[in-house]
């Protein structure tokens, strides 16, 4: 997944264009639904680019990206307030509930286990 490609082939380059167009409709829409939204950007391997978005009334959601370019340029299309990283205040905004208590974390803190 090299970023480079895209500069080579104009044909990778417009698949990347339309792939970041997509995606930042879907960042958009999310932060219409929730009343706005900020984003962080996580590499995940070769499975891409997360991006981690939070509304501002504390709901949560994942999108993943191809690469570093088409994700940087979904979240600048969509105009979301990005984060370098995800802890304080940005952080601070999700809001958790029984489903991310029992799945996420219910090993370590004595809920059901994973069967």
């Amino acid at each position: 997944m090299a970023d480079t490609q895209a500069v080579d082939d104009p044909k990778q380059a417009a698949k990347d264009e339309r792939r970041a167009a997509r995606l930042a409709r879907e960042i958009g829409a999310f932060a219409k639904r929730h009343g706005g939204a900020g984003g962080q950007l996580a590499y995940m391997g070769e499975r891409g680019i997360r991006i981690a978005l939070v509304g501002e009334d504390g709901e949560w959601g994942n999108l993943v990206a191809p690469s570093d370019t088409v994700a940087r340029k979904a979240v600048e299309k969509a105009g979301i307030t990005m984060h370098e990283d995800f802890d304080g205040e940005f952080a601070a905004k999700v809001k958790t509930g029984r489903y991310e208590w029992t799945r996420m974390a219910g090993i370590q803190v004595g809920g059901p286990g994973n069967k």
